[in-house]
């Protein structure tokens, strides 16, 4: 098999994608925005060929280098796995006739108002949602639907550019800074109160070979905009139990509805007083390096099963469900540079067996904001095999774990 794979070099786990796809015996040509100087030696060698352009998401650019490759020989699959470059690489794809997810399935993936009209148009629960361009079409589905609201970017990911207005007078405020004073469009729906989780699989010819469901504490937008907790996101064992059909089910409806093939795909979703509801979905893997988690609480390489899925439209092993695995993120105490950690060494050496994975920036660092996400100061990835004492275990960390700054 012959792979074109778009940008190899960032961010970090992406090198581990053009692993897997090397391992299994594919050809992998790379396309990227780096030199190939900057690519560091192992992803090196596992690209038979690269090619530096402009900008992976520049469809005329991306056309040109991938038709250079056609040019040399035939390309059997295009590949992408970052939000951004989804829809610009399922463009080209077809442009260029190569196999792999469709414009349409990627643009309703990238688009949350599209994608939540033909979902909800198919009896996928959530909550109500609108495209506005205005902020008195705003406030007309305020009024409507009550507060509190969400507002969001159309084609955001995760919780980047994210907002919660609680009454008119905030939707007012947050109109000014995400453009939708101005006329921006933006995606606003009805704030859905419950737990917080998602679905993840690797979809294999629109069936599911591999499925993983996670959990936030707290949820997203509380733990992106508040600087003492240490969140933290745990993937359950738990998975193959009765409680989560309902949330299985879900996520397969959405897979067909959207005409997914074969793909990684992330899917949000929330449970509270009205029932489980669907948030998004991604068709690419989850961030935070969630896949790392997936591999170390089920003992099996997932990139390797991607790369599998990808060339020989089949999975190859079974995840062995042993440990619920899950990250934690220390938050330092302000904005500034690191200068040192507190409770660290009891910790490790307590839990030192169940930490599978740890970054803490070397003090004189200068930290990142809250908003930076769950890796971008310290943090732990922590498994066991028993959910509830992991979580125990998170939360003992979180408390006696400290970064200091100033």
């Amino acid at each position: 098999m012959n792979v074109i794979f778009i940008e190899p070099g960032f961010p970090a786990n992406q090198k581990q994608f053009v692993r897997a796809l090397a391992s299994i015996g594919a050809n992998v040509i790379g396309i990227g925005e780096r030199p190939y100087e900057w690519l560091d030696d192992e992803t090196r060698s596992w690209l038979s060929s690269y090619q530096q352009i402009s900008s992976v998401t520049d469809e005329a650019a991306l056309e040109w280098a991938v038709k250079k490759a056609q040019s040399e020989q035939w390309i059997d699959r295009m590949e992408v796995v970052v939000e951004a470059h989804v829809l610009p690489a399922a463009h080209v794809r077809e442009r260029c006739t190569i196999p792999g997810t469709s414009s349409r399935t990627a643009y309703l993936c990238r688009d949350k108002v599209s994608m939540k009209e033909v979902l909800r148009n198919a009896g996928v629960p959530m909550a109500a949602s609108a495209g506005v361009n205005s902020l008195s079409e705003a406030i007309d589905f305020g009024r409507h639907v009550g507060f509190p609201l969400i507002i969001k970017p159309r084609d955001a990911a995760g919780a980047a550019g994210t907002f919660r207005a609680n009454d008119e007078s905030e939707l007012v405020s947050i109109a000014q800074m995400c453009g939708l004073a101005d006329g921006g469009a933006v995606a606003i729906e009805e704030f859905v109160e419950g737990h917080e989780g998602f679905y993840d699989t690797m979809t294999v010819q629109g069936q599911v070979g591999h499925d993983f469901i996670s959990h936030y504490y707290p949820n997203v937008l509380e733990a992106m905009r508040t600087r003492w907790i240490s969140p933290q996101i745990i993937s359950t064992n738990r998975v193959d139990e009765l409680g989560y059909d309902e949330v299985k089910a879900l996520g397969k409806l959405v897979v067909d509805t959207l005409g997914i093939e074969t793909s990684a795909t992330h899917m949000e979703w929330f449970y509270g007083p009205k029932g489980l509801r669907f948030s998004e979905i991604g068709c690419r893997p989850p961030g935070v390096g969630q896949w790392e988690s997936y591999c170390a609480g089920n003992e099996f390489d997932l990139y390797r099963e991607w790369a599998m899925a990808v060339c020989h439209s089949r999975t190859d092993q079974q995840p062995t469900r042993r440990y619920s695995c899950g990250i934690i993120a220390i938050r330092p105490e302000r904005d500034g540079n690191i200068f040192s950690y507190e409770g660290l060494e009891g910790i490790f050496e307590q839990y030192g067996e169940n930490i599978v994975e740890h970054h803490f920036p070397q003090p004189g660092t200068a930290t990142q904001g809250v908003e930076a996400g769950y890796m971008a100061n310290a943090w732990l990835r922590v498994r066991h095999p028993d959910f509830d004492e992991l979580r125990n275990i998170l939360n003992d960390i979180g408390e006696r774990v400290s970064v200091r700054a100033g």
